[in-house]
């Protein structure tokens, strides 16, 4: 391990044309014909999707099928097993053609296609020679619209809307007669070629020889959007137990397919490490949550080695060079690039030395030490501008690659420059296991600064946590992403995200970030769950009187951030019903009236157009939290937010009274100034409670004062409404007719003793009365269990009462009696378990929703594992919650009852959160806990909470419900806290 830098140097390099002939020796071939593309479906997909449906708790096992023993993990293994078995027996040992198919996004040997949905669409178009006017052909290019050629359960789901075409017009109503191989072939095809009158043919071809369903899943291979309930790892370690492993270490699907065919033959360790021409996964950074000095104690740092270095964390794309000597190919020397992600960036940055469409290589002749025959480096990409000798943010990197191409010589325009900061294998030689100084040495014996080119990343080293500060000051001056802190003493841990390496960026840190309310003035559809409603909305500025140009209509907003985290499905609801009939299809070509109200960046490009916009007299305000302000070129005021986040809805205020471009200016102004102030910055792990205190009120009949929890102050809920209460409260408990007509009256409502006294009156009934029976027979109006009125008072003022005046919707559960035009709309207020969008529900209610939901079974599941996974995977997230609370370090303060269903609610939610990504506090966290999370508010669960607050040092954390963990999950997305806070 003590090897020297010279030794390094010196080691000998083989021919990299004699490993090519020699890298699969052993290639399987195949005795048998390869499958037919609908076995795929028949045996895989429908069979995985199926199951994916299939609960996995208490649900399952209360299944009247008893004869169906096995999980549905068990039973997703068993179908893939089944498959594997089959292809080996029928096929042979090359899986290599079946998995392109299975696992499209992981297949690096295909081109991307350049075809997006609306593409698609438009290729469907002209196939079925169909009019793009038509109910058909505008379904098929606006995908994500919902309409009447396109219902709403199938907007969003751009597969979906090709069967339903496809369906009408389809060649075949059986199976087509395509092999899996002449399926690839098309497909091989495809992707290597970019116009539309060559891709057209190769469709005509599959449409002629599939029908309406293998069509739907071909187009989802297209667009690499399988999901069908089975991981490419699953598939993999199925297929041999080091399929997962090489994998990760080569992102190669052929070398994993052609070199793993008897799964009794096990690679050896040398065999999973980095290789030469072959990508890799790299080591990530870790996230952090805790202050400066327990990093530092984390990176393992101690008084016998306490040095650590500090990098800039540098906003490109991560990037790993392969170089190796090569007579064949011009100046003698061969380059790969890839992606973190695993895409070949070959092409962009030059495979040789004289490769004409290099926009890198063809720069650093002279970068490499004559001794080096072989090298991987790892580093990141970035755009540099020479004028000004900064880094450009990194949405410019492909278009400053792309203009170096054309333009190699011209040296002043911005460039790709490549940051080295890691040194991976040497001359033959994988020098991972090498500690970080050791690689470091080698990297700067075999590599020379090539200026503005390809450089190594620059490091300084640190004894304690007081160089932090600075250094991180300095980098946020400088407008820079953050820190990397690293342990010199490391190895280089492939795919993996780990303490020796850690992050450390502003957004994670205190005094960053502004709730600024924003004028909603667009809106884009969302997909999958959110398919047929909008999902994101564009946020603008106000164009007040120093901004405004002569004659400018005075409504007028610039766009300014999109924001789409944070919203739950009660929040999209609020906004849908304030919002619904005052929509606008945006129109490409702008015409004077939409102009007059908004304005986007670009001019007639138009950037980060909405699907639809709104005038902002119509609109909405939203508060908006954001991590900090940067400049972008996307958005008409020249900046937009960071990490924007949705806080809450501000029904008190209206487009007049929300940010304006002026108020913007001085407000960022304001915080730069701060910002430069001498500080101290702190990690955002520990964060203010604010405690409200209860009152004790005089329960009528009791000589004696009793503590109640408090009720909150009489509101205006009610006001402007009418109702007629029919009869006295039984479930869940009971309610004279004149506690309900009095809680009714507190907050401004108005009573009738008819039902048909006034217009648009509310009917309240608990039982089948004479006049419930009657208004029933009549089918006139619904009737509203008393439940609701209570529901909704409780809920206002779990929500904030500046959100009063939002009701809550009805749900089945809150009616008696329902009109049949207003069921659907009152069953579109829960989900599928009937779980309520817009409230908090009871403990009582949330056992039964539990009984029938998804339980975590598999308790063996390694959340770290997963969740680096998820972070290699970027977009991959899809409906999983990923690292939800990765930021989170909560205690459990719960009580054991006898109820023993109560206590699994409570580890359900507990390991939901672990598995998201939260840590549980220990001893050794304790002090950087970020939540207290609360069973229940019975009067012992606050004493026991009292105590351990009591106990405590420094700032208090957030105390909050179990709800918050369950929602979150829920809703896919980390809720503010503030609705769900307990008071003590």
């Amino acid at each position: 391990m003590a090897q020297s830098q010279q030794e390094l140097i010196s080691l000998p390099s083989i021919s990299s044309t004699c490993a090519d002939r020699a890298r699969y020796p052993d290639r399987p071939y195949n005795h048998g014909e390869t499958f037919f593309f609908h076995e795929l479906l028949e045996d895989l997909f429908n069979p995985l999707n199926e199951n994916k449906k299939k609960p996995t708790g208490p649900a399952a096992k209360r299944g009247p099928a008893k004869s169906n023993k096995l999980t549905p993990h068990e039973a997703r293994r068993n179908i893939i097993q089944k498959f594997i078995s089959r292809w080996r027996k029928e096929v042979g040992n090359d899986i290599h053609p079946a998995l392109r198919l299975i696992v499209p996004e992981k297949d690096g040997a295909r081109a991307m296609y350049g075809l997006k949905e609306k593409a698609i669409g438009k290729l469907l178009v002209k196939l079925l020679n169909i009019s793009p006017n038509s109910d058909d052909g505008y379904g098929l290019i606006n995908w994500k619209l919902p309409g009447q050629a396109a219902p709403t359960k199938m907007a969003g789901d751009f597969a979906g809307r090709c069967y339903d075409v496809l369906s009408k017009r389809s060649m075949r109503q059986g199976y087509g007669d395509m092999r899996v191989d002449e399926v690839n072939d098309l497909l091989d095809r495809l992707s290597h070629t970019q116009e539309e009158k060559h891709q057209l043919p190769i469709f005509q071809k599959l449409y002629n020889r599939m029908n309406a369903k293998e069509l739907m899943w071909l187009i989802r291979i297209i667009l690499r959007q399988m999901k069908i309930g089975a991981s490419e790892k699953t598939i993999l370690n199925l297929w041999h137990p080091n399929g997962e492993a090489l994998f990760e270490i080569s992102s190669d699907l052929r070398k994993v397919c052609w070199e793993l065919t008897d799964p009794t033959v096990l690679l050896d360790g040398d065999q999973t490490g980095v290789t030469i021409m072959q990508c890799f996964q790299p080591q990530l950074a870790q996230f952090q949550m805790h202050d400066f000095q327990t990093m530092i104690d984390k990176l393992g740092v101690t008084s016998d080695n306490n040095e650590y270095w500090i990098e800039e964390k540098l906003d490109g794309e991560r990037m790993q060079m392969h170089m190796i000597e090569d007579d064949s190919v011009p100046g003698g020397r061969r380059f790969r690039f890839w992606s973190r992600k695993a895409k070949d960036y070959t092409y962009l940055y030059g495979s040789s030395f004289e490769d004409d469409n290099s926009a890198l290589t063809r720069h650093i002749k002279d970068a490499f030490d004559p001794r080096v025959t072989s090298i991987i480096l790892d580093g990141e990409m970035i755009t540099w501008d020479p004028e000004t000798n900064k880094i450009v943010a990194f949405g410019t990197l492909k278009s400053a690659a792309l203009s170096e191409q054309r333009n190699p010589f011209q040296g002043t325009g911005i460039r790709p420059l490549f940051r080295v900061f890691d040194c991976l294998y040497l001359n033959d030689k994988n020098i991972t296991q090498y500690p970080l100084w050791e690689r470091r040495n080698a990297l700067e014996g075999a590599v020379k600064n090539v200026h503005q080119r390809l450089e190594i990343h620059h490091y300084q080293t640190a004894n304690s946590a007081d160089a932090i500060d600075p250094a991180l000051r300095k980098v946020i001056e400088e407008a820079s992403e953050g820190l990397v802190l690293k342990n010199p003493q490391s190895i280089y841990q492939l795919n993996s995200r780990n303490d020796n390496w850690m992050k450390v960026k502003p957004e994670y840190m205190t005094d960053f970030g502004e709730s600024l309310d924003c004028v909603v003035i667009g809106g884009y559809y969302g997909s999958g769950h959110r398919g047929g409603g909008l999902s994101s909305f564009l946020c603008g500025l106000r164009v007040d009187e120093n901004h405004m140009a002569p004659g400018t209509n005075p409504m007028k907003c610039w766009s300014f951030c999109k924001v789409g985290g944070g919203l739950r499905a009660g929040d999209y609801a609020e906004i849908k019903h304030h919002t619904s009939g005052k929509w606008k299809d945006w129109d490409r070509t702008n015409p004077p009236s939409q102009a007059e109200f908004v304005e986007l960046a670009g001019g007639d490009r138009q950037h980060e157009k909405p699907d639809v916009w709104i005038k902002p007299c119509d609109s909405v305000v939203l508060e908006i939290k954001a991590a900090s302000v940067g400049a972008s070129d996307q958005f008409r005021t020249g900046f937009t937010l960071r990490f924007p986040r949705f806080k809450k809805y501000r029904t008190d205020k209206d487009w007049k009274s929300a940010l304006s471009l002026s108020e913007f200016v001085a407000l960022r102004s304001r915080v730069e100034k701060e910002a430069g102030k001498n500080k101290e910055f702190k990690v955002d792990s520990k964060r203010r409670i604010t405690k409200r205190l209860k009152k004790e009120i005089l329960i009528a009949g009791n000589d004696n004062k009793v503590k109640t929890p408090y009720a909150g102050p009489k509101t205006k809920l009610f006001d402007g409404l009418s109702f007629c209460v029919m009869s006295e409260m039984i479930h869940p408990y009971k309610k004279s007719k004149a506690q309900i007509e009095q809680a009714i009256k507190e907050n401004g409502g108005a009573i009738f003793q008819s039902a048909t006294a006034k217009e648009g009156i509310i009917c309240i009934g608990d039982k089948r009365v004479v006049k419930v029976a009657s208004l029933m027979k009549s089918g006139l109006a619904s009737v509203v269990k008393p439940i609701w009125v209570f529901d909704a008072l409780k809920q206002a003022e779990v929500d904030g009462f500046d959100r009063q005046r939002l009701l809550l919707p009805y749900e089945p559960s809150h009616m008696f009696h329902m009109t049949e035009e207003l069921r659907e709309s009152v069953e579109g207020n829960v989900d599928d378990y009937h779980d309520s969008y817009a409230r908090d529900v009871t403990p009582d209610e949330l056992k039964r929703i539990l009984d029938d939901m998804i339980h975590p079974k598999n308790y063996e599941f390694s959340a770290n594992a997963f969740l680096s996974q998820l972070e290699e995977r970027g977009h991959g997230l899809g409906e999983l919650p990923g690292s939800l609370f990765s930021r989170c370090v909560a205690r459990f303060v719960s009580l054991k009852t006898s109820n023993s269903e109560t206590d699994s609610d409570f580890l359900i939610a507990k390991n939901r959160f672990l598995f998201a990504g939260g840590v549980e506090a220990t001893e050794d966290n304790e002090e950087i806990v970020t939540h207290f999370v609360v069973q229940n508010e019975s009067a012992e669960m606050m004493r026991v909470l009292r105590e351990e607050l009591a106990a405590r040092r420094g700032r208090l954390p957030r105390i909050v419900r179990l709800k918050w963990i369950q929602d979150s999950w829920s809703e896919k997305t980390l809720l503010d806290e503030e609705r769900y806070a307990v008071t003590i």
